[in-house]
C-alpha cells in the first residue's frame, strides 16, 4: 500500500511538474511569437486544404501515371497535409499564379499525396524512398509516364522569405517537365 501511494505521488509530481513546464514554457513566448503563431493560424485556415487522407493515394498515383502516358507529361507528386503551412502555401502559390498554373497544367499531372496521423501512406512514401524523412515537407516526386521516379525535389530550396521563390519554381517545373 506505501509503495502504490508513493507511486502516485511521484506521478502526480511528474504530471503536474510536465504541467507547470508546459504552461510557463507558452507563457514565456513573446509578443512576437504570440502574433505569429496566430498570423500563421488565419493564414492556414484561409487556404485550400489540398490533401484527402481519406484518399486511395496507390489507386490514384496509377490513375495519374497511366494519364500521364497517354497524356505525354510527367507525374508531380506534392508530398505534404493540410496540416503544413508550406505545403498549403506552395499548393496556393502555384494555382494563384498564372504562369506557374499554366505550367503545371501542361507539364504534368499534379497530385497531392498525403502524410497525415490519419493516414501516413508509409507504403507508398517507402517507394519513394521516404523522402519526407529526409528533406520534411513539402517535398515533391517527379514520375516519368511510366511510374518511374526520376527526381525528388527538396522544398526548402525554392524557399523566399516566407513564400517561394517564383524563379525557383519555374526552374524546377520546366527542368523535369515531359
Amino acid at each position: 500500500m506505501k509503495k502504490t501511494v508513493k507511486s502516485l505521488l511521484i506521478l502526480g509530481s511528474i504530471f503536474l511538474f510536465s504541467a507547470v513546464n508546459a504552461q510557463i514554457s507558452e507563457n514565456t513566448l513573446t509578443k512576437e511569437q504570440t502574433e505569429a503563431r496566430k498570423k500563421s493560424a488565419e493564414e492556414k485556415a484561409k487556404l485550400p486544404k489540398p490533401y484527402h487522407p481519406e484518399a486511395d493515394a496507390k489507386s490514384d498515383i496509377e490513375k495519374a501515371v497511366k494519364r500521364a502516358k497517354k497524356e505525354h507529361k510527367n507525374v508531380l507528386i506534392q508530398a505534404g497535409g493540410n496540416w503544413c503551412i508550406w505545403c498549403l502555401r506552395f499548393n496556393n502559390f502555384v494555382q494563384q499564379t498564372p504562369e506557374l498554373k499554366k505550367l503545371v497544367d501542361d507539364n504534368y499531372i499534379y497530385y497531392h499525396l498525403n502524410y497525415s496521423p490519419e493516414n501516413k501512406n508509409e507504403k507508398i512514401f517507402a517507394e519513394y524512398g521516404n523522402p519526407g524523412e529526409k528533406f520534411g515537407y513539402p517535398v515533391f516526386v517527379v514520375l516519368d509516364g511510366n511510374g518511374k521516379q526520376i527526381y525528388t525535389q527538396d522544398s526548402s530550396v525554392l524557399e523566399e522569405g516566407n513564400g517561394y521563390s517564383l524563379q525557383k519554381v519555374k526552374e524546377f517545373f520546366n527542368t523535369w517537365k515531359h
